[in-house]
């Protein structure tokens, strides 16, 4: 933890309020890219695609907060919609 420095302290509190916040969107993310994965595994491809447009808003929106990086976005946007095309078309 930061020492005595006004300054220093400050910025300790502002560093735990935004990893709170970050470390929330991160598990939401998560919680949507699992949501789209099920759906896959139940072979249901509209509750998929529904569950698809969700987790790529939040992927795309924690790349635009450097939450995470743009290109692992990228990456898990492009898994999921690999997977969920493969479906349709075995199904």
């Amino acid at each position: 933890m930061a020492g005595k420095n006004k300054q220093a302290m400050k910025r300790h509190r502002q560093n735990l309020k935004r990893h709170e916040a970050n470390q929330h969107f991160k598990s939401t993310v998560r919680s949507r890219i699992k949501k789209v994965l099920t759906a896959i595994e139940e072979n249901d491809v509209n509750g998929a695609r529904e569950a698809y447009k969700e987790a790529q808003s939040h992927l795309d929106k924690a790349a635009r907060k450097k939450i995470l990086h743009h290109r692992t976005a990228s990456r898990k946007v492009k898994k999921l919609a690999k997977k969920i095309n493969q479906l349709s078309a075995s199904g």
